[in-house]
């Protein structure tokens, strides 16, 4: 396995002191950068962990947070910080902006060559970065088929893919629906995949505190979907060989 090096990173963004998780692949010379964004609850080991498996394959990979440090396990606590944040696009895009600057900033960066991934909340973030125009090489969500204001798709200058499960009733056929047209009219290179019987946050694994109705992990769709996440930065954002 390739040797990583991992360290907190804290900045300001949304008023709160935030603390992300970085992680740098072996060796010294500047590499492709992934951005990736957390389910609503914020940054968890679920995050840190993949930061960490996309270094080892050979990218810079920042793990943002949404909540100045803080784990909101309890759903209330947690939706009554995302409904007011999933409601303003300007914010989501300074929570990303700020992540994406500290990343743009890490000497192992390659600067032209970054992607945002997200999952609930933090896909969000990284589909409102696109719709601000970010210069993202793709942009890869789950559980994040969210739409924006009018127009604004249009900025997207990167291919977008998005995996949402069959059965998810926050991300339900009516958002799917209005999510394909917005890309469409939009004319974004995109993709959705619909995993069949999957809920929503299917790719988390199980927490051992209260979740929401209709929140449930599925262990094959969680696999597919990150071998489809992998893929996507393989087409989009191909590391440098190993030397």
């Amino acid at each position: 396995m390739t040797t990583i090096t991992t360290r907190t990173v804290a900045y300001s963004a949304d008023g709160l002191t935030m603390v992300g998780h970085l992680a740098l692949p072996a060796g010294g010379d500047r590499r492709p950068a992934v951005l990736i964004g957390p389910e609503g609850m914020g940054l968890s080991d679920v995050e840190r962990r993949r930061a960490d498996a996309l270094a080892e394959l050979g990218y810079v990979a920042l793990a943002f947070d949404l909540h100045g440090g803080r784990y909101l396990r309890e759903p209330q606590d947690m939706l009554a910080r995302c409904m007011p944040l999933l409601a303003d696009p300007d914010r989501m895009r300074d929570i990303g902006l700020a992540a994406l600057g500290v990343l743009r900033a890490e000497p192992r960066t390659d600067p032209g060559r970054i992607a945002a991934i997200g999952y609930g909340t933090g896909g969000a973030v990284a589909l409102e970065l696109g719709r601000h125009g970010a210069d993202l090489r793709a942009i890869g969500t789950v559980n994040a088929v969210t739409t924006g204001r009018p127009g604004e798709a249009a900025r997207i200058r990167c291919p977008v893919w998005a995996g949402v499960g069959s059965q998810d009733p926050i991300m339900a056929s009516a958002q799917r629906d209005a999510f394909a047209a917005e890309m469409e009219a939009a004319g974004v290179d995109w993709r959705l995949v619909v995993y069949g019987g999957a809920l929503h946050a299917f790719h988390h694994p199980p927490v051992d505190h209260a979740a929401p109705p209709g929140v449930g992990h599925h262990p094959r769709h969680a696999q597919r979907a990150w071998r489809d996440i992998v893929g996507l930065l393989a087409e989009c954002l191909p590391p440098p060989p190993a030397r």
